[in-house]
């Protein structure tokens, strides 16, 4: 896999008729990744620190890891093949053997959610990065339309006030 990679961050998730939207990119760029509307609502709870009354499978898998002393690193999307974004989970295992780096092939979205998660960084590689399409002003629209309709509400609320 090619290491030369962006740090990226999730920009924002929105409710999607065929799942949701993640976008994820830098303050230049933005682009958006489809996932189950399950994932995104997973992603979403664990950027918000939602607290769960079960452990989710994500939960799971990070109980998991800390039994066996493995942390997730990063995450690394990588490529994009017949409209289906790649991934790479890259685990790390510290004991008293020494260190061992691990990377594993997986969903996009599982690996937001784990890097949502554990508070972990995300990387896009610069070729993928280059290559995406610009969402940053359908993400800028979204969250003035979103603010608009925020500063109605509040209005209405303080004249009843």
């Amino acid at each position: 896999m090619n290491r030369d990679v962006v740090p990226v961050e999730i920009r924002g998730i929105l409710p999607a008729n065929s799942g949701c939207a993640i976008f994820i990119g830098t303050d230049e760029k933005v682009f958006v990744i489809q996932v189950e509307h399950n994932m995104g609502a997973v992603i979403g709870m664990f950027l918000r620190g939602t607290q769960k009354e079960r452990p989710l499978t994500h939960d799971l898998m990070a109980s998991i890891f800390s039994g066996f002393g493995i942390s997730v690193e990063r995450i690394v999307i990588s490529e994009l093949k017949n409209s289906t974004y790649y991934a790479r989970l890259i685990l790390k295992q510290e004991n008293e053997l020494g260190r061992n780096l691990v990377e594993i092939d997986a969903r996009p979205s599982d690996c937001l959610a784990l890097a949502a998660a554990h508070q972990r960084p995300i990387y896009v590689s610069s070729e993928l990065f280059e290559q995406v399409e610009d969402m940053s002003e359908v993400l800028k629209r979204i969250n003035e339309n979103e603010s608009e309709e925020g500063e109605g509400d509040g209005e209405e609320e303080s004249e009843e006030t």
